[in-house]
């Protein structure tokens, strides 16, 4: 963590210095803004999140709650999401108060006593290491809390406002604010009160009952699977030796369970089967007593006992998997218009819980967007960036949902029904790196280049995010994970992953820095909107050599750039091999060296050459303001 380059600081670090909108940012909401958040779900906070560092942009974040989320519904953190909160600066301490799952246990029928249920696997939450990060269990109003730590401590300073309903919006597209969005507050002295702010975008992150949704004529279109589950959070006495262990619990008779521990080492989650429901509508189930779903997992869990001392939270739902047509307000794309209204998480796709999938694909939207709204309303990017939002997430929501229907038929399926035996914990082990969050890949656009020199650098898949790896940064010896270096700050990120020359002889790669604090063509030397090109890149190099070997005062000085107010030099951009793994070989990189071009939303846009400087001036060209 870098903080004092602007001066000494002696207070927390988190808190960033305020700048443009943050430096008097007014308690009640204007009548004009330029992005309006509707909703502080995952979805809303991350933007909310990534949009405070872009304090040139007015943003603002209503929601209907008179303050914070107390009691979440999801709990579940993928080690994707864990990977995004290290960029947000949170991981490490969102991780200690965590629950951490490290295998999941698969219970059934005891073939000589079917009414009764044993322990018939285990398997490893992650047996491919295909993340550093770990999979967490921790409540979503946790989440949201340490998202606005991160959203009140950047530049822009942005808080919500509690106590606002969303009730509609119009559009004017002669207005420079095309967007009158209509709201009511509903907590607090202004009570009952309606009024108009105006903004350039609208983002809908409101929920399942979406209004932003309903606003633009969207609605969402799937199928219904007619079977119910119970969810209860609870404190407990039982006998059931894996209760702080992740289960899937299939009974003879009684149906299922998806057994969560939560975190604080007491609470734990039951997903609870309650069967199949009418396709009448009716909704009944929805009824069910607490003591019903009690009742019924006792059922499922014998010969064991579960008796509930407390019950901190519980619902009842029906699986439902659905998606919207398009996540923004443009119907027809041939026309030309650009979006100026979005949709999030599960206001534009729902599905079950039980996947764990649900806070973390809201979020990944979240992040998607918000650095491309900061683009654009700061000037560096034209507005053709937005429409890239849509086509992205749209695909990852439909991949989510057939996922999760294999997923949630399996679990509602009864032990005979399947064709081997062991096909649930198969199936667990064989698709674990989806659910992680890992299996993103998005298809070539104005942002993201085709693969064509993807052989130089076979470790970074482009389209998928950057797969961290350890290196040694030469300034002070410390063996650190690459990725981790990578802040969610809005910057794009060039990983330049040397040839094999040393740092203080000729090379392609002091051909390249050259290149880039020289050329015109170089994106470094694009007339930035506000401040200089560091606060827009971030370029670092990984030499092949270990960091004792390699001279940091003959590295380049793109490597090295000029930092804050009093022009220091920034260091910590150069690394050499770790000791015991080397990157190149780790990740599969080219000896001739490559450079790796990361969006920053953490995605690989393009793998190339040292010496293809056409095709990295092009890229950034196509989007440019």
């Amino acid at each position: 963590m870098q903080f004092h380059h602007y001066g000494y600081v002696s207070g927390d670090p988190r808190v960033q210095p305020a700048l443009g909108e943050g430096l008097d940012r007014p308690e009640a909401l204007p009548d004009e803004v330029d992005v309006l958040i509707v909703g502080t779900g995952p979805a809303g906070m991350i933007m909310a999140a990534q949009l405070s560092q872009f304090p040139h942009v007015r943003t603002r974040i209503v929601e209907r709650r008179p303050g914070r989320l107390e009691i979440g519904h999801a709990d579940g953190i993928q080690a994707r999401s864990v990977e995004t909160f290290q960029a947000f600066g949170f991981a490490g301490r969102i991780t200690a108060e965590a629950y951490r799952i490290t295998e999941m246990a698969f219970w059934k029928p005891d073939p000589a006593r079917p009414d009764h249920i044993i322990r018939t696997a285990r398997a490893a939450d992650d047996p491919e290491g295909i993340s550093e990060f770990p999979h967490l269990i921790v409540n979503q109003a946790r989440v949201l809390d340490y998202l606005a730590e991160s959203a009140v401590n950047g530049p822009a300073r942005i808080r919500p406002d509690f106590g606002i309903e969303f009730k509609g919006l119009e559009f004017d597209d002669q207005s420079d604010y095309p967007v009158s969005v209509t709201l009511k507050h509903v907590a607090g002295p202004e009570e009952g009160r309606e009024r108009t702010v105006r903004a350039k975008y609208v983002v809908g992150c409101d929920g399942a009952r979406s209004g932003v949704r309903s606003a633009i004529g969207c609605t969402l279109k799937g199928d219904q699977a007619n079977h119910a589950w119970g969810v209860m959070d609870v404190l407990a006495r039982t006998d059931f030796p894996d209760i702080r262990t992740k289960c899937a619990i299939q009974s003879h008779a009684g149906g299922s369970i998806l057994l969560i521990p939560r975190e604080g080492g007491h609470l734990f989650r039951m997903y609870v089967d309650l069967g199949e429901v009418p396709a009448d509508g009716s909704n009944a189930v929805r009824n069910t007593p607490i003591e019903q779903i009690i009742a019924k997992a006792n059922e499922i869990l014998t010969p064991y006992t579960l008796d509930v001392r407390n019950v901190a939270w519980h619902s009842v739902y029906e699986v439902g998997h659905r998606l919207t047509d398009r996540f923004d307000d443009v119907e027809d794309p041939d026309t030309g218009r650009l979006p100026r209204v979005f949709i999030t998480g599960d206001a534009c796709h729902t599905h079950s819980a039980k996947a764990g999938q649900g806070m973390n694909v809201s979020m990944q939207d979240g992040f998607n967007l918000g650095w491309k709204l900061g683009y654009v309303l700061s000037g560096r990017s034209s507005a053709s960036l937005l429409s890239t939002y849509s086509a992205e997430r749209q695909v990852v929501a439909k991949n989510l949902i057939d996922f999760d229907k294999q997923w949630s038929t399996m679990m509602a399926k009864r032990p005979e029904e399947f064709e081997n035996p062991g096909e649930l914990e198969e199936f667990y082990t064989r698709t674990i790196e989806f659910p992680a969050g890992f299996m993103t890949e998005y298809a070539p656009s104005m942002i993201t280049n085709g693969a064509e020199h993807q052989a130089l650098a076979t470790g970074f898949p482009i389209g998928k995010r950057f797969k961290s790896a350890m290196v040694s940064r030469v300034c002070d010896g410390n063996p650190l994970q690459l990725g981790h270096q990578a802040k969610a700050d809005g910057r794009w990120r060039l990983y330049v992953f040397a040839d094999a020359a040393n740092a203080d002889g000729a090379s392609k790669t002091r051909d390249l820095a050259e290149w880039l604090t020289q050329a015109t063509e170089s994106p470094l030397n694009a007339a930035f909107p506000t401040g200089t090109w560091v606060d827009w890149f971030d370029v670092k190099v990984i030499y092949q050599q270990r960091h004792e070997d390699i001279a940091i005062q003959q590295v380049p000085s793109v490597f090295k750039p000029e930092v804050g107010p009093f022009a220091l030099e920034d260091l910590e951009n150069v690394f050499g091999v770790a000791p015991d793994q080397d990157i190149f070989d780790v990740r599969g990189v080219d000896r001739d060296g490559a450079l790796v071009v990361v969006r920053p939303d953490q995605y690989v846009a393009d793998v190339l050459p040292l010496s293809h400087v056409e095709r990295l001036s092009e890229l950034f060209s196509r989007f440019q303001a």
